[in-house]
């Protein structure tokens, strides 16, 4: 599925009140923009200089 197409859910009526029906994120995910592999790749290094930074909880 393509990430810029994707939508979360949908909202549908239910008798007086409206609820969401989110849709599943389990499956294969492609994207075109270099935006979001620009924004993934910060990502992945911030989060792999947080788990380098060791174990100790920042409130101890």
């Amino acid at each position: 599925m393509k990430i810029e197409s994707f939508q979360s859910g949908k909202l549908r009526q239910q008798y007086q009140y409206k609820s969401f029906y989110p849709a599943p994120i389990n499956q294969e995910w492609s994207w075109e923009g270099a935006r979001i592999s620009t924004l993934l790749e910060r990502t992945s290094k911030a989060l792999g200089d947080t788990h380098s930074s060791g174990s100790i909880h920042p409130c101890q």
